[in-house]
């Protein structure tokens, strides 16, 4: 299990193939009214599909990827790739970063120098981190065609194994947002000893009406009416991904396009950008992270934990808590916000939990900074 070094290096073949997709599009029509309401809006998909074909860089995008410091090893059945950023200070603790769906390693360009030499943006270096951020098993880069499947329970473990058993920490800190804070608050229910402590960004708490008390707080009410129009409104990606993500995955894996709308969309909805979705994340970055998906193929099987959680129980509950010492960063327009009183019962050793002034699901892209501080402030108390 030796890591061996990566550079991302994409065919030119793949480049031209995609540029002759982006020059054919057969648009839908859309029903007139309000851009957006009924899912990725034609006229925005125009504009980003032509900045994509006439203006956008890979070759600069790939340059900018490959300055990280990237190694695949063989684990679990798969090719693992990872980053993995040594940190600036006297004593850097190994923090493992994990994303999620629709995500990539993309999402921590930002955050990593900052976490990693705290005091190139005015830190302390005490406060450094060694970054680990793999890919996702199934996700870009971690990607063979026919390869296994993983869960979030499979991911945590072997995450956990690459920590310790292949890079030798034996003992690290852990952050994630979606998928990521998942995989994070797995490792703190069955890893725990591994660990220093957790940081999430989204809380893996059961979305369960039925938990709620017969009582309820206004914190409560406006949970359950954030929940209910969730589940109503804004969960018909994971019903197709947790039931027959095979017959998506044939429109998404050979329409670009096609693989673009889905994948904005989601950026454009959790983002906290007013409608605009480029006020949170720029463009070529948006398509950077879509990029990732398209020339590795592996939109399928990035679907991959939303049908193994729809087709198993909830992996966090207060039977099999979060016993790791856990801090909660709560983004204002992340997609669902649990009162502090049904958190405790599944994390039960939760210290810290901070109200952020601005930013949504994808903390690390659009608030790089604020959730870097608090990673650091964080992890101060246990190094």
């Amino acid at each position: 299990m030796t890591p061996r070094p990566f550079t991302i290096h994409v065919a030119d073949d793949v480049l031209d193939d995609l540029r002759a997709r982006l020059a054919r599009v057969r648009w839908p029509d859309e029903i007139a009214g309000e851009p957006w309401r009924y899912g990725a809006d034609v006229t925005y998909m125009q504009t980003l599909v032509a900045h994509w074909r006439d203006r956008y860089d890979w070759r600069a995008q790939e340059a900018a990827l490959n300055r990280l410091r990237q190694f695949t090893v063989p684990l679990g059945g798969i090719e693992l790739h990872f980053v993995h950023e040594p940190g600036v200070g006297p004593r850097p603790m190994p923090l493992l970063l994990s994303h999620g769906w629709p995500g990539s390693i993309v999402e921590f360009r930002q955050l990593i120098p900052m976490l990693t030499d705290p005091a190139r943006f005015g830190g302390d270096p005490a406060d450094a981190f060694t970054v680990v951020a793999p890919s996702l098993p199934g996700y870009t880069f971690s990607f063979r065609p026919g390869q296994p499947r993983f869960g979030v329970p499979e991911i945590a473990d072997l995450f956990a194994t690459l920590m310790t058993d292949v890079l030798g920490y034996r003992r690290f800190a852990a952050q994630g947002g979606d998928w990521g804070a998942f995989v994070t608050s797995y490792l703190g229910a069955a890893h725990a000893d591994k660990l220093f402590a957790i940081h999430v960004n989204l809380l893996a708490v059961p979305r369960d009406r039925a938990a709620a008390p017969a009582t309820l707080g206004p914190d409560e009410r406006a949970y359950l009416a954030e929940l209910d129009h969730w589940l109503r409104e804004e969960t018909g990606y994971q019903a197709i991904q947790g039931t027959k993500p095979q017959t998506l995955a044939y429109a998404l894996t050979d329409s670009p396009v096609g693989l673009a709308a889905w994948i904005v969309e989601k950026f454009r909805t959790w983002t906290d950008c007013d409608g605009d979705v480029e006020r949170a994340v720029d463009r070529d970055t948006l398509l950077t992270n879509v990029m990732l998906y398209w020339v590795t193929g592996a939109i399928n099987s990035s679907f991959w934990p939303y049908y193994a959680r729809n087709h198993s129980p909830w992996p966090i509950t207060a039977q099999r808590p979060v016993t790791a010492p856990t801090a909660y960063a709560s983004f204002p327009k992340e997609i669902l916000h649990p009162p502090r009183a049904w958190v405790t019962r599944v994390y039960t050793d939760l210290r810290r939990w901070t109200e952020m002034k601005r930013g949504g699901h994808f903390a690390a892209l659009e608030a790089p900074a604020a959730l870097a501080e608090d990673v650091r402030a964080f992890f101060r108390d246990f190094r």
